[in-house]
């Protein structure tokens, strides 16, 4: 994880980062940061490269690298596959290594198409005066532009901030859809910005032969390469085939364990489980076992201190990253589980206690001085619920292992202050009301600080766990959310694939940026097991019956096969729980105005 940053303009004087941008840069790189500026006369353009080092592999390689021949390489990334980087190995090195001996344009495209894992780049080629930039397939870093025409400025950056004069500078999320090139030199000689695409496009079928970025600024010009060259993406396609058996047929009872009970009766049914077990099981362990070397290994003697954690709310999602990260972390090392509640306003929390009959009395609302459990209790929001659940399911499973419940508790004084600081600010571009629930939720989650209860009390504790698992993917490919339901019975299995289809497209604008913004503001780095490449391959080549039966009721059908793998790994009623999304279970939602729709424009996210 890096924060990373390129600015450049066509005059001959040195490029100026703003200091707030270089500090939300620091933020996701810690370890170490780095500047490097160029200025070139013939043609005349300057340049500003600036690297921030969250260290995760290898020794500490300090960012922006330069090669030999005056090559400038940016990389927010993680290579889990695809190119060969040895355990003490670098894979920024590595990287840069691959593209200084590219000869062509197609040979960039050959190095960056192998790569498996998360990543952001931004290459500066010198002989060719070009940039090089762009996102992974799922666009699972965060990249951002903005294009000041007054200034003759463009900027590329990991995080973005919203400036007093938004007509000059607009910020935008790069769009995952392909590798840009951007010629300094035509550029430079007629003043506008000449962007090339090298889209993704799949080897069994035809690349795209348009695309249309909208907002660009006149300045800017975007076409498709000339040359027709694309960068070949590692993921089939996705399985469309709607011939299905009788689904109907497969409810066995009204007992929904039983119902994947007998599923599991199967040998072909739980050869497929088996095999989606180990697929994601080995996704899982590139992801906690490519960890960063000990900076502090002399404090950590006791292996006390948590090197992963997990985004968790008791539902299978997170359950399942956490059977599996069990299976590949030492026994003796503790996992951190991250359970986030916001506090309802008083006037909702008396409105609840009346509702449910309780005594005024009771309410930490109305005690002058409300004890330990009482404070507790304004808390005990569903993801609190099923998270102490999926706690104790855990303990069952893996009684050896040291489970920190961190129980994130968060004030609606405190949610105020700190968005308006800085959630806000990494949540932009994105800007409506789902963006604020979850992008909220997931910071605060991510910053891990809350209490640990134990036999002898609460303990205050912050996570200082570099990786933070988080289970989102899951329902996009495997008909978790409700509106997947709505869709087949709207239109049948082909409405359903087709919606899966378009999910898949568009998570890195709807999701994986923004939590990567988010996460990546404390110094951790977020890790998304459920959209690994082979995951993904291997899910995209089931039929969709096998993946979800949505036949079957809430909490059994959808995500079927995950509820199947759950079952095998020995999980009990976390198997079964029907999807609730973070901003529900968190209650967060619940905290605002209950008329907003998700979609709408969020107010609270205007900064200044």
């Amino acid at each position: 994880m890096c924060g990373i940053c390129f600015v450049v303009n066509f005059t001959a004087s040195p490029c100026i980062l703003q200091e707030n941008v270089c500090k939300k840069l620091r933020n996701r790189g810690p370890n170490c940061s780095k500047n490097i500026t160029i200025t070139i006369s013939d043609p005349v353009y300057s340049c500003l490269f600036s690297g921030h080092v969250l260290h995760m592999r290898g020794s500490l390689t300090p960012q922006p690298l330069l090669d030999a021949d005056g090559n400038i390489f940016l990389w927010n990334g993680e290579v889990f596959g695809g190119l060969t980087v040895g355990t003490k190995e670098n894979d920024t090195e590595i990287i840069l290594q691959q593209l200084s001996l590219c000869k062509c344009n197609s040979d960039i495209l050959s190095v960056l198409s192998q790569v498996k894992g998360p990543w952001a780049i931004i290459y500066y080629q010198k002989a060719e005066h070009c940039i090089w930039f762009g996102r992974d397939f799922f666009g699972r870093r965060s990249l951002l532009w903005s294009c000041d025409s007054e200034q003759s400025s463009f900027m590329l950056s990991s995080v973005s901030i919203c400036l007093p004069n938004p007509e000059s500078v607009h910020w935008q999320e790069v769009p995952a859809v392909g590798v840009y090139r951007l010629d300094l030199k035509s550029s430079s000689q007629d003043g506008n910005w000449k962007l090339e695409l090298y889209p993704w496009a799949h080897p069994d079928a035809e690349p795209p032969n348009d695309f249309t970025w909208e907002g660009l600024p006149s300045s800017i010009s975007l076409m498709i390469n000339n040359s027709r060259l694309f960068i070949t993406s590692l993921i089939p396609l996705m399985n469309m085939s709607i011939t299905t058996p009788n689904l109907e047929l497969n409810l066995s009872s009204q007992n929904s364990s039983c119902d994947l009970k007998e599923f599991l009766k199967s040998a072909e049914k739980r050869e497929m489980v088996g095999s989606f077990i180990g697929v994601l099981s080995e996704a899982v362990r590139r992801r906690v076992q490519c960890l960063p070397l000990q900076d502090t290994a002399a404090q950590d003697t006791n292996n006390k201190a948590a090197h992963v954690a997990i985004l968790f709310s008791g539902g299978i999602d997170s359950m399942i990253l956490a059977v599996l990260a069990d299976h590949h972390i030492p026994a003796d090392r503790p996992v951190d589980l991250l359970n986030v509640a916001f506090k309802l306003q008083e006037l909702k929390m008396n409105q609840v206690s009346r509702k449910k009959g309780h005594n005024q009395k009771k309410d930490c609302t109305n005690a002058d001085a409300p004890s330990d459990q009482q404070k507790s209790n304004c808390f005990d929001v569903p993801d609190r619920i099923t998270g102490r659940a999926g706690l104790q399911e855990l303990k069952n499973l893996s009684p050896a292992r040291k489970w920190n419940f961190v129980e994130i508790n968060v004030t609606q004084e405190e949610l105020k202050e700190m968005r308006e600081k800085r959630i806000s600010h990494l949540v932009h571009p994105l800007d409506t009301v789902l963006d604020d629930s979850i992008g909220c939720a997931v910071w605060f989650a991510a910053r891990g600080v809350g209490i640990i209860s134990e036999e002898a009390g609460q303990r205050q504790h912050t996570s200082t766990a570099k990786v933070v698992l988080t289970g989102i993917g899951a329902d996009e490919q495997l008909a978790g959310y409700s509106r997947h339901r709505i869709r087949f019975k709207s239109s049948g299995l082909e409405g359903l694939v087709k919606e899966l289809a378009m999910e898949l497209g568009r998570i890195s604008s709807r999701n994986l940026g923004r939590d990567d913004r988010v996460i990546g503001d404390h110094g951790k780095e977020a890790r998304f097991p459920y959209l690994d490449e082979d995951v993904v391959s291997f899910l995209n080549s089931l039929p969709i019956w096998e993946k979800a039966n949505l036949f079957l009721p809430r909490g059994v059908g959808e995500k079927l096969l995950l509820r199947l793998a759950a079952m095998e790994l020995g999980l009990g009623a976390s198997a079964l729980l029907p999807k609730r999304a973070m901003q529900f279970g968190s209650r967060i939602a619940k905290l605002e105005n209950t008329h907003e729709k998700a979609s709408d424009k969020c107010k609270r996210l205007v900064t200044s």
